[in-house]
C-alpha cells in the first residue's frame, strides 16, 4: 500500500474537495483520425476542408469537459462517465474553453446547484459548444424549457455515455432516460465494473443502491432516482477488491439512503458491511454514507460493532431535518425526534 494511504484525507459527503489530486490519465488515447476530402472535377461538388459535413466527423477525437454538482453518488457517476469516454479515445480536459463538448452532471437537491447548471448550459450555448446533460435535474424534469433540443443521459444509463456523446458531436439530439431492469425487476443502475477516472486517486466511491423507500414531500431526488434498487453483495465486494488493486486506500459507500440497502433483495446493510470488511487490506479504510433514522434502528447493535472495526471510520451521517415531530410528519420523514435521539445516543455510547 502506498505511503500516501497514511495521510489524513478530507472527510466530506456532499462534494469532492477542489484540493483533491488531479485525475490520473490511466487510459490509452487513440490517434486522431481526420476525414480526407476527395476533390472532384465539378466545382459545385467540392467540400471545403474547414467545413466538413456533420456525418463525416469522426467521434473519439474530441476534447470533453465534465462538470459535476452534488453528492458522492453523482461524483461517482461522473467518474464512471469520464472513464468510459477516455477509454473510447476522447480527451478529458480541465479547460472548458478548449473543449468541443461539455458534459454537465447536475444535482437537484438544492436550488443554487440547479441554478449553476442552468447557467452553464447557457454559457455552453453562447460559446457554440456541444452539450450533453446528465444527473438528477434532466432525469426528473426532462421537459423543462431550457433543456429542449439538448442530449440527455439518464442516471441509470451512464454506461451509454459514449453513444450519447458520439451522436451529439454528429449534431443529433439523444435522450436516454429509461430504467435498468432484469426480468422486469429494477436494477441498481449501470454495471459497477466500468472504467473510471477518479477525482481523487486514493478514494473509490461505490454506490451500493439507488433510490429510496421514502416519499418526502420536499424532495425532487426521488423523482430522479426512483424507488430503492440495490446492487448484489458479490458485485459490490468485487468492485471494492478491484479498487484496492488499483491503489485505492479508501472506500466510500454512498446512495440516497445506505441504511435501506438490501431491503429489496432480501439482505441488509450489516451483512454487506461484514463482507466488505473481509476484503479491506491493511492500511485501507471504509467510510459509510448517509442513512435515514428509520432504516438503521433495527441494526444498531451490529452497526456499533462495525463502526468499532479498526478499518472502518467511526462515522455515520444521519440527517435530523427537524426537531419537531409535527414538522417531520408533514415532511413524511417516517421517524420522530425520539427515533433520531435513540440512534445518536446509542452509537455515541458504543
Amino acid at each position: 500500500m502506498p505511503a500516501a494511504c497514511d495521510s489524513v484525507l478530507e472527510d466530506i459527503e456532499d462534494i469532492v474537495s477542489a484540493e483533491d489530486f488531479s485525475p490520473r490519465d490511466r487510459q490509452f488515447g487513440r490517434q486522431n483520425v481526420f476525414p480526407k476530402v476527395r476533390k472532384r472535377n465539378s466545382q459545385k461538388n467540392i467540400q471545403a476542408d474547414d467545413d466538413p459535413p456533420s456525418d463525416s466527423i469522426i467521434p473519439g477525437a474530441q476534447k470533453i469537459w465534465i462538470r459535476t454538482w452534488g453528492c458522492s453518488h453523482n461524483n461517482s457517476d461522473g467518474e464512471y462517465m469520464a472513464g468510459q469516454l477516455a477509454a473510447y479515445g476522447y480527451k478529458i480536459t480541465d479547460n472548458s474553453a478548449e473543449a468541443d463538448l461539455w458534459l454537465l452532471n447536475s444535482c437537484t437537491v438544492k436550488n443554487p446547484a440547479e441554478d449553476h447548471f442552468r447557467n452553464s448550459i447557457k454559457k455552453a450555448q453562447e460559446g457554440k459548444k456541444k452539450v450533453v446533460l446528465a444527473g438528477c435535474v434532466p432525469q426528473a424534469q426532462p421537459r423543462q424549457d431550457y433543456l429542449k433540443g439538448l442530449s440527455i443521459i439518464g442516471v441509470q444509463q451512464i454506461d451509454r455515455v459514449v453513444e450519447v456523446v458520439e451522436e451529439t458531436i454528429k449534431g443529433h439530439s439523444v435522450r436516454l432516460l429509461g430504467q435498468k431492469k432484469d426480468n422486469g425487476k429494477r436494477l441498481g443502475g449501470a454495471r459497477l465494473d466500468l472504467p473510471k477516472i477518479r477525482k481523487n486517486p486514493l478514494i473509490e466511491i461505490i454506490s451500493i443502491n439507488t433510490g429510496c423507500l421514502n416519499a418526502c414531500t420536499y424532495c425532487k431526488t426521488k423523482h430522479a432516482r426512483g424507488d430503492l434498487a440495490s446492487y448484489p453483495i458479490e458485485e459490490l465486494v468485487d468492485r471494492a477488491k478491484q479498487s484496492f488493486q488499483e491503489g485505492v486506500c479508501e472506500i466510500w459507500l454512498t446512495s440516497e439512503d445506505t441504511g435501506a440497502y438490501g431491503r429489496d433483495i432480501g439482505t441488509d446493510l450489516p451483512t454487506l458491511l461484514w463482507k466488505l470488511v473481509e476484503a479491506i487490506p491493511e492500511g485501507a479504510m471504509l467510510r459509510l454514507g448517509m442513512t435515514n433514522p428509520p432504516y438503521i434502528l433495527e441494526h444498531l447493535e451490529e452497526m456499533a460493532k462495525i463502526l468499532n472495526h479498526p478499518r472502518v471510520y467511526a462515522f455515520l451521517h444521519i440527517p435530523v431535518q427537524s426537531a419537531s415531530d409535527s414538522v417531520l410528519m408533514d415532511m413524511k420523514r417516517e421517524y420522530c425526534v425520539a427515533d433520531f435521539k435513540q440512534v445518536v445516543d446509542f452509537l455515541q455510547e458504543k
